[in-house]
Parts: structure tokens; sequence; C-alpha cells
């Protein structure tokens, strides 16, 4: 093969050139009451979703400014170093497109990146949202029963009851929002809506509103690993539907559990200020 073949070979393979592929015939073992498959585990996504669900390069800083010979971090991160900037990703959008955003909402996004560190969520340690709670760097916990489904993160603290009997509309709004569970074979799919609709969709400014509907579908593709799929409408943020696929992996850690990180904002402050002689600034 050519040089130049092999070395544009090289370039296209971090960019997804071969297709995820699992066994077609798989049938995970069943679960609580023998009819669907068994979820229960601890599961986690290992991909840059976080930074960012578009494909993008690598970035200085998740805040930059403009500097004399292009972007450079904004001056808040610089004390960071590496620790704030963003890692390449092949992006986990289906299709590798970008988000059909319309053109005021996607202004928002440009301004919520140049403000990422005083406006992402993820900061100031509010509960993350769907779909963005799974793909958080932090493994969650599906509890499966025979007719229930709950499934609690570690961040935040973060838990969702997946609801088999449709409850009706949400009668509030909130940063998890209400899910609704079917089964369609053996994959879970679940609708949730009635978001506050604050929550962001990664560490890039990507946002929704509150008219976000999210539907999700699980499926068991191996024992490792689930399929997660998330189709997300909101008519007053986007053109048109759009979905996110990727794998989920099961933790095999020995002794492996969700552990405490139930993060508040200025707790230290919050909780014992009044009790230091001289408080934090």
């Amino acid at each position: 093969m050519p040089r130049v073949a092999l070395l544009i070979l090289s370039w296209l393979l971090p960019l997804g050139a071969f297709a995820v592929e699992f066994d077609p015939d798989y049938q995970a073992p069943r679960g609580p009451g023998g009819v669907h498959p068994d979820l229960n585990g601890i599961w986690q996504a290992l991909n840059e979703a976080n930074y960012d669900l578009e494909l993008h390069m690598a970035r200085s800083a998740l805040q930059e400014r403009e500097g004399p010979h292009g972007p450079v971090p904004a001056k808040d991160l610089l004390p960071m170093g590496a620790v704030a900037s963003v890692p390449p990703g092949v992006g986990v959008i289906r299709g590798g497109g970008r988000i059909p955003y319309k053109p005021e909402a996607l202004a928002q996004r440009e301004e919520n990146r140049a403000n990422w560190a005083e406006r992402d969520p993820e900061v100031k340690c509010y509960l993350p949202g769907v779909p963005r709670a799974t793909y958080m760097p932090q493994p969650f916990q599906i509890f499966q029963g025979e007719g229930s489904v709950f499934i609690a993160y570690q961040w935040a603290g973060a838990v969702r009851d997946v609801y088999f009997e449709d409850p009706g509309p949400p009668q509030v709004d909130s940063w998890m929002g209400q899910s609704v569970g079917r089964w369609d074979g053996d994959t879970l799919v679940v609708e949730a809506t009635g978001f506050l609709g604050q929550a962001w969709l990664d560490r890039a400014g990507n946002h929704t509103s509150w008219k976000l509907k999210v539907t999700e579908r699980y499926t068991p593709v191996s024992p490792y690993h689930l399929w997660y799929e998330a189709t997300i409408e909101d008519p007053e943020t986007f053109t048109e539907p759009w979905t996110i696929e990727m794998p989920l992996y099961r933790r095999m850690d020995p002794g492996i559990e969700l552990m405490d990180f139930k993060c508040v904002e200025f707790v230290e402050e919050l909780l014992y200020g009044k009790y230091r002689r001289h408080p934090l600034d």
C-alpha cells in the first residue's frame, strides 16, 4: 500500500472507520420473573461524550478566549493546566453529524461554551439530567425487579424511578424528569419528560429546553455490554429529533459498588462556615 494511503488510513481509524459489531444471536439471561433480560448491574460509559457529544478535536481548555494566533485557555482556567483541557472524541451522534440546532439555540451553545466555568451545571454539582447522567464519568446501577426498574447514579446521588404504568403528565418539572418504561422485546425503552430545562448535555455547552423529551433504549448485546440509544426531541431548541448511541460497560471490579459522591456547591462553608473563626472567602 502506498505511504500516502497508509497515512490517510491512520488518520481515518480514530474517526470510526470500523463499526462496532456484536453477536446478533446473543440472548441475555432472564431477569426477575423470567420474562425480560436481566439488566441488573453496575454500568459505565467509557467515551468522551461528557466533554462534547459531537466529533471534536482536542482543545486547549473547556473555556477559551481569543489569543494572538488562535484560541487560548480562559484566564481563570490557566492554573488547571491540562486538567481543564478537552481530549479528542469521535462523537456519539448517530451518523456522525452535528446537533441540528435552531440558529438562536446554536448561538446560545456558543455563549455557554465561552462561559463554561460559570454556567455548566456539573461545575455547580447540580443533578445531571437525562441523558447526561448515563455518560457522566462515574458509574450507575440498574436495580431490576419483576415489574420495576430503579436507576441510581453515583454522581450527586441522582436517582430515577422507571414507571411501567403511566402516571400521567409530570406534576412538577425536575432535573431528572419523569421516566415511563416499557419492553420492546429484549430492549428496555424509557421515555423521559418533565424537565426543568436547565441541564446541559455535556461540557461543551450543548443544551435543551423544558420541552425536552428523551426516548432511551437499553439493549443487552453481550454479558458485559448494553447498547444505549437516546433520541432527543425538543422543538424549542432543535430543528428535528436526533439520536446518540454508545456501548455501556459492565463494571467487573472485585467488590464494585456505588460510592458516595453527594457533592453540594460550597458545602463546606454552607454547613460549617459559621463555626469558623475566619470563614473562607
